[in-house]
């Protein structure tokens, strides 16, 4: 229950981040948001490792595979696609093709056991669930 619950919490924060640093592009530009962003967020970790943590920082050295460290530069392409879509979609519109396209990218990823994470076998109502959902983004979309 824990873990749906902040499952709910992480999408809810997902589109306010996207509607607030779309604002922020109008007035910035985008690589300035971009940048304003990740910045932000570095300081908010930094200053949570000295509160909280104080792992070892030279830890990231034996991370492997090394591609795995990227999740920061997929951030920066996270931030800038975010708030593209939310200002020509709107946030409604974007929030959602965006949800879609993770359960689907993500669900073929549990099917490959890509990146490491563990293969799991396809299941029809998983499948099920997506064209429901897909079907959700149409009559969204309908006019």
């Amino acid at each position: 229950m824990t873990g749906f619950l902040i499952a709910l919490i992480s999408g809810a924060l997902m589109s306010v981040q996207g509607v607030f640093n779309t604002q922020v592009t109008k007035t910035t530009g985008m690589w300035v948001s971009n940048a304003w962003v990740q910045l932000s967020a570095f300081a908010l970790c930094a200053l949570m490792w000295l509160i909280m943590g104080r792992d070892d920082v030279t830890s990231i050295a034996r991370v492997e595979p090394k591609y795995v460290l990227l999740g920061g530069v997929i951030g920066a392409g996270i931030t800038w696609t975010v708030i593209k879509s939310m200002e020509q979609l709107g946030p409604a519109k974007a929030a959602l093709l965006i949800v879609i396209a993770q359960l689907i990218v993500a669900y073929v990823i549990e099917l490959l056991g890509l990146f490491g994470v563990d293969k799991e076998p396809l299941e029809w109502r998983k499948v099920g669930g997506m064209v429901i959902a897909l079907i959700g983004v149409a009559i969204f979309q309908w006019k």
